[in-house]
């Protein structure tokens, strides 16, 4: 099972020939202070169906609370759907409205997705870890980075945990794999940061801290993090879920912690609410500001809500669209547990279906501007 994003995929080529064409007739870009590029969030329309306009304003509205990064999520098998043949017309979108509202980038590459590898392209197959080819992960990491040098992050593998859970036997067939993309990466583009990410409260419900330790390589260790338990209710007070951020700290092992996508949702049927989520961000951003200097980045997850049951589909094939790596796998697969989920997920935005900001999306703004 695989948590659903919709971050626009489904519209990109929809409004890539518009896009092309403001860039070509020389539209000025807005230009913006006083950006944090530690701090992040997921950008994301309240709906599938969205107009250019529309998207643009998102964009423009996320960049004015002073974020500095967003998630983009890209996968193998749309940028290379032919060996050696490459399709920007999907990323050159997202990655514009990136650019055009100053914003850095850090890039999600699902070579490991919780319990799944891939999405890979269909000339690749169906690989195992150690048939993945590490010259064919160098060549298409390289071609996004060349592309694009508003990504200076990548996580390669999310919810590494839940992938290692009842196979830690391959976890040195994935290191050795990652040592050498890392270093060939490096080689080409010294400035972007490598690192692999981890569902923080899957860790720590499941005890599985010592996958984490044994995979502190890379740059920075990243972690996801609801405050929920194995069924995805909230069962944290915001104080203790920062105590929970804290011990990303230990696991890590001396490396920066990036915190890829921290979120608190508010629906009622998972025990959350606009109260919670604004005490949770009031407790988060002090814990950054005491933690700054180990911190690589900080991202919520995410801007607007998602109509109920249209954020998590079970068994549906990753290719269709966007993905999240924060809490989908290993959280179990019965339709009690997903329904959960759904509702957590579409409920963690910080502006409702409607466009009504909620009293966190003013405080998000608020303490932004304080740590800046």
């Amino acid at each position: 099972m695989n948590i659903k994003f919709f971050v626009a995929i489904g519209i990109v080529i929809l409004i890539t020939i518009i896009v092309v064409a403001m860039v070509t007739q020389g539209i000025a870009n807005p230009t913006y202070q006083n950006h944090n590029e530690k701090i992040g969030l997921v950008i994301n329309s309240p709906s599938q169906s969205v107009s250019l306009q529309q998207l643009d304003e998102i964009y423009s509205e996320a960049s004015s609370t002073g974020i500095g990064r967003s998630n983009v999520y890209l996968f193998w098998n749309i940028i290379e759907p032919q060996r050696g043949e490459f399709d920007w017309s999907q990323s050159d979108v997202m990655m514009g409205l990136n650019e055009k509202n100053d914003l850095k980038v850090t890039l999600f590459f699902s070579v490991i997705n919780g319990e799944t590898l891939g999405p890979f392209p269909a000339w690749i197959g169906k690989p195992s870890l150690n048939s993945i080819g590490e010259e064919r992960l160098v060549n298409v990491l390289d071609a996004i980075l060349s592309r694009y040098n508003i990504v200076d992050k990548v996580v390669i593998a999310g919810e590494t945990e839940s992938q290692f859970r009842y196979h830690e036997q391959n976890i040195p067939v994935y290191k050795d794999l990652f040592n050498n993309v890392y270093s060939e990466i490096k080689e080409k583009h010294p400035n972007v940061k490598i690192g692999n990410a981890f569902a923080l409260h899957n860790v720590l419900n499941k005890n599985l801290g010592h996958i984490v330790t044994d995979l502190t390589i890379g740059d920075f260790v990243a972690f996801s993090y609801f405050p929920v338990d194995t069924l995805n209710d909230i069962v944290k007070t915001p104080i203790q879920a920062t105590q929970d951020l804290q011990k990303s700290f230990e696991l890590a092992q001396g490396k920066k912690v990036a915190f890829f996508e921290i979120s608190w949702a508010t629906s009622d049927f998972v025990g959350g609410n606009d109260v919670s989520q604004k005490e949770f961000l009031e407790k988060l951003f002090e814990f950054y500001s005491e933690n700054e200097s180990e911190i690589e980045f900080l991202t919520w997850y995410r801007q607007h809500d998602r109509p109920e049951g249209t954020c998590v589909m079970e068994q549906q094939d990753i290719g269709d669209t966007s993905i999240s790596i924060g809490g989908g796998s290993g959280l179990g697969s019965s339709e009690f547990v997903i329904e959960r989920l759904n509702h957590y997920i579409c409920s963690s935005g910080m502006i409702d279906v409607n466009g009504n900001p909620k009293s966190s999306w003013n405080e998000f703004k608020t303490q932004i501007e304080r740590i800046s």
